[in-house]
């Protein structure tokens, strides 16, 4: 994996950290009339387990047969 594409798969993971975190800590809010709600919980900690797994593996997808 080239040190770039490294760089943007942590910068991602860090991103989806963050959102994980806002979650966790309220997923809907109102301001004034307007309702907020954050993104799928479980979407967003797949997304984080699968670029946890890319960077530990170097970029390399495993096959399991």
């Amino acid at each position: 994996m080239s040190n770039a594409r490294k760089q943007y798969y942590e910068t991602r993971l860090q991103s989806y950290l963050e959102a994980e975190q806002k979650i966790l800590n309220g997923q809907s809010y109102k301001i004034g009339s307007r309702s907020v709600t954050r993104a799928d919980l479980a979407a967003v900690r797949n997304e984080i387990r699968r670029l946890e797994n890319l960077l530990a593996n170097d970029g390399v997808k495993k096959r399991t047969f």
